[in-house]
């Protein structure tokens, strides 16, 4: 990954600011789509090119959340359009369809909230994503919602990008550290929704006796 990222970096910088631009736009359009990209270091990377005036911080912001919207809807459309068969063991085997189950789960209890906060959930866009479209939510609402955690997630990793200057690429190590501080969550999450749902399932004591008398 931190070679893609350095590889990457190093071309874009060498380049005129519109295919800068375009660059931005088109890696926050592929990491939903083709993941691992490093499309939140690339846009840490646009802040720090605003900071030096190479860039506008408004564009940077705006351009990633553009594609990261885009992103979101096309997942989002490929599970509209294919539903369920994206859980076929033996199609598309590079999906997690264990967390694509559990994101379905979720969605029919939180609904839009888990949209808004898409882009705060390292490791689960692209699930979501899918998972939204499997249940054929609302285009409308569900791509104002994608938006706004887009634009609110790339305007913070902008003005990281921006405010760290040479020392953009500190911020990955934080980013590290906040996704598996959001993978421990939601582990514990799904631990405890297990653990709840058998415990519901578990026959009483009292309902023993009744079978028995």
């Amino acid at each position: 990954m931190l070679d893609i990222l350095h590889d990457l970096v190093s071309w874009m910088g060498a380049l005129p600011p519109v295919w800068m631009y375009a660059i931005i736009l088109g890696v926050a359009v592929s990491e939903n789509l083709v993941p691992p990209v490093p499309g939140d270091m690339i846009v840490v990377y646009g802040g720090y090119l605003a900071g030096i005036g190479a860039l506008d911080p408004m564009l940077v912001a705006g351009l990633a959340t553009l594609g990261g919207a885009i992103g979101f809807m096309s997942m989002y459309y490929l599970g509209a359009r294919f539903g369920y068969a994206l859980l076929d063991p033996g199609k598309l085997r590079w999906l997690p369809k264990g967390k694509l189950i559990q994101a379905r789960g979720a969605l029919a209890r939180r609904g839009f909230g888990l949209v808004a906060a898409n882009r705060f959930l390292s490791g689960l866009r692209s699930v979501i994503s899918l998972a939204v479209g499997m249940a054929h939510m609302p285009v409308g609402r569900t791509t104002a919602w994608a938006t706004a955690s887009a634009l609110v997630w790339c305007s913070l990793l902008t003005g990281a990008g921006y405010v760290v200057g040479d020392h953009w690429e500190i911020v990955g190590d934080y980013l590290e550290t906040y996704g598996w501080v959001v993978g421990g969550l939601v582990a514990v999450f799904i631990l405890v929704q297990i653990v709840y749902y058998v415990r519901r399932r578990r026959p009483t004591q009292t309902d023993g006796d009744k079978a028995s008398g």
